[in-house]
């Protein structure tokens, strides 16, 4: 029992002295996922609502299949990924695998059919309510897609922000195609397991403080943001 308040007590000062080893791998992070999250919105956000905009053949198959590929098991996508940028994969000779790009990748495609699903849920909604008003006003889709993303903003920041926390959190994928390399590909999910491995546990608690921080940051401002968007309509 001692052991274990000693490393909290030890995982707490290394947040106050703001340990280097702490704030590179937090850095990294951060800047793998952050990335992964603004691709992923750029892809997933213009999908969803063009879902709900448009009626077309094979509709409710796509709307199934985008809903199923949320539950992915990411380890399958990090296998994927792997195969398809290692030496013998058609990709192997950019080089990219055990690179933070080859993370950014395996995020990306995790956490897009996430987005785009609660995009979609959003501006359906949206959809229905402004569909006869939009229809009336003669305008083009580019400008019925626009609306609806302006106006859903909210909503389709909550999804953003579930895109985050779902990437941040990943080990599986991550740890395959980046191979947790120190100084290069190491993030908290990945640096928490080998140094709980290794008995670290000063270290491997302080990166779990900061990796429940940054969820707990960000579930709060997708429950204030979504609390908002209900309050907007009511």
């Amino acid at each position: 029992m001692t052991d274990i308040w000693q490393g909290i007590l030890q995982a707490f000062w290394l947040l106050i002295t703001l340990d280097p080893t702490l704030i590179e791998i937090t850095a990294r992070s951060l800047r793998v996922t952050l990335t992964a999250v603004v691709i992923a919105t750029a892809l997933g956000v213009p999908f969803g609502v063009w879902l709900a905009l448009n009626r077309f053949r094979m509709r409710r198959l796509t709307i199934a299949v985008l809903n199923a590929l949320m539950g992915l098991p990411p380890v399958v996508v990090g296998l994927l990924v792997y195969l398809m940028l290692s030496r013998a994969g058609p990709f192997g000779v950019l080089n990219l695998l055990f690179t933070p790009t080859a993370m950014i990748i395996a995020q990306v495609i995790i956490i897009t059919p996430l987005i785009a699903s609660i995009a979609h849920q959003a501006s359906r909604e949206l959809w229905a309510e402004y569909h006869d008003l939009l229809i009336s006003l003669g305008t083009t889709r580019r400008q019925r897609l626009i609306t609806l993303i302006w106006d859903g903003r909210r909503s389709l920041l909550t999804a953003t922000l579930a895109g985050f926390g779902r990437a941040i959190g990943e080990v599986g994928a991550i740890m395959i195609v980046g191979g947790n390399i120190d100084q290069l590909t190491r993030v908290l999910t990945t640096a928490i397991s080998l140094e709980t491995s290794k008995g670290n546990f000063s270290l491997a608690l302080a990166l779990g403080f900061v990796l429940i921080g940054l969820s707990i940051t960000v579930n709060l401002l997708a429950h204030i943001l979504s609390g908002t968007e209900r309050g907007r309509r009511w």
